[in-house]
């Protein structure tokens, strides 16, 4: 099974990032990622067999983050891949920190994988033949999340396809760090 852990945007929110990526395909070309798509990776496990997936699922059920807020006012790109997205540095060190706690938790099931950086983006294009610049509208979006997701990856002739397979709980009335 193929797995990542991930922050999945509300609908409302994905609509708008599908509006963003609807203007940067116009001015880039590329593949428009859908807006079922649309989420922060925070740990790629990639192939995982289904008893490791499970172990993950029963521990994220238990851990429960902080909730915080993104700001989403930035394009970017990695151009040796085509990548069109969008990012922000406002709330980014709370990202880094829920990222940080994630992989340790992960690692102390025996999973490895983390890499040696974290850049948080939402990938609105794939094969883009040109970079995001002038002419696009402002990206400015704010994400309150509250959970991360375990996420299967399912490829199909159609493309990728996501199945939520686990999340975090949702603190009540005073968060706490995660469970281990």
């Amino acid at each position: 099974m193929r797995l990542f852990l991930a922050l999945v945007p509300p609908p409302a929110l994905r609509r708008r990032l599908g509006e963003l990526a609807d203007a940067a395909r116009t001015r880039c070309g590329g593949r428009r990622m859908p807006d079922d798509s649309f989420h922060l990776t925070l740990a790629f496990l990639g192939e995982q067999p289904e008893t490791r997936a499970t172990e993950i699922g029963d521990w994220l059920a238990r851990f429960s983050i902080l909730p915080g807020q993104w700001r989403l006012d930035r394009w970017g790109c990695f151009r040796r891949r085509g990548i069109v997205w969008v990012g922000g540095a406002e709330g980014e060190a709370a990202l880094r920190d829920l990222q940080g706690q994630l992989w340790e938790g992960l690692e102390g099931m025996g999973v490895s994988g983390r890499p040696a950086r974290f850049a948080p983006h939402i990938t609105l294009l794939r094969r883009a033949p040109r970079p995001p610049g002038p002419g696009l509208p402002d990206a400015s979006l704010t994400w309150d999340y509250t959970r991360v997701e375990l996420i299967q990856s399912v490829t199909t002739p159609g493309g990728s396809h996501y199945a939520s397979l686990a999340r975090t709980t949702i603190p009540e009335e005073s968060p706490c760090l995660p469970s281990r």
